[in-house]
């Protein structure tokens, strides 16, 4: 066939049919790119752009994480695996395309700031859930949405409900483990508070991967998001001082310092704890620094 002659199974007419502009709704969805700077300059639809794509990944991953929650309050953590490894993949995603927006140079960027008055990617409604559901819980975070209803609603809820660590520990108890009663009765809307037993409860699900798999596998799952969370973190840092320097962010931090300060947060921290205290083959069961001792 040649390849400039159109396929004869090709449906030309899709009048009153479903077609892809209409599923996809683009018109609205490309409408929704209005640069303000005057007059307009070539970068900010880049900017735009970059943040409305984040966006939606934020969307997708939240849609994934509560699906892996309501697998894990059901004690079915086989379907989780490829959610998260999902969920990694998005993040991937979200750290290779800051590479786009470190295009902006600060001269181009100076140019058109000022339109964002005090707006901030601080106060994305959706990364702050995706914070909470993952169980950085900080219920002064609130603050920031109150002059939208819907959006501090949704937030109060996810600060309110288990993290999808605080329901992975709830599984472990329910399948044996010995997860103390301060850790399963905790007040979820608080920050998570690392503790010893739980650093023991994953060093016996980690010496035995074969006779624990399920709980092994979710174990390194979270790993892998939490490590893609750093990751982005860390070129947000990295993108941000290259564009802005050590100025003040537009909603009023301290810009790139305020930003480090969250480089090193761990949601879950005695997954990464455990590695410490794992032995080697031949090694023998005394304690190592910074291990609960047994």
């Amino acid at each position: 066939m040649d390849p400039k002659t159109l396929d004869p199974g090709l449906i030309p007419d899709l009048t009153d049919r479903m077609t892809y502009t209409g599923y996809l709704q683009l018109d609205r969805l490309l409408s929704a790119q209005n640069p303000l700077s005057s007059p307009q300059h070539h970068d900010e639809m880049l900017f735009i752009i970059q943040h409305q794509t984040t966006e939606l990944w934020f969307k997708l991953v939240l849609h994934e994480l509560r699906a892996a929650i309501e697998h894990i309050r059901a004690d079915r953590l086989s379907p989780c695996f490829k959610i998260l490894a999902r969920v990694k993949h998005i993040q991937a995603q979200l750290v290779s395309q800051w590479a786009v927006l470190a295009t902006l140079t600060p001269t181009e960027y100076m140019q058109f700031r000022y339109v964002l008055g005090p707006a901030s990617g601080f106060q994305s409604p959706q990364y702050r859930l995706v914070e909470f559901v993952l169980g950085n819980k900080d219920e002064r975070m609130l603050a920031v949405h109150k002059h939208r209803p819907e959006d501090s609603a949704a937030l109060g809820a996810a600060l309110q409900s288990p993290s999808i660590y605080d329901e992975f520990l709830r599984y472990l108890a329910r399948h044996g483990h010995e997860v103390p009663a301060e850790v399963l009765q905790r007040d979820v809307a608080q920050p998570y508070v690392p503790n010893d037993a739980i650093v023991e409860v994953f060093r016996r699900i980690y010496s035995d991967p074969d006779g624990q798999w399920d709980a092994y596998e979710m174990a390194e799952k979270l790993v892998d998001v939490d490590e893609q969370f750093a990751l982005w973190r860390f070129r947000h840092v990295k993108v941000v001082q290259r564009v802005i320097g050590h100025k003040r962010g537009t909603g009023g931090t301290s810009g790139v310092s305020y930003l480090k300060l969250a480089v090193e947060h761990s949601f879950f921290p005695e997954l990464w704890q455990v590695r410490t205290c794992l032995e080697e083959k031949q090694a023998g069961p005394e304690s190592m620094p910074g291990c609960p001792a047994r």
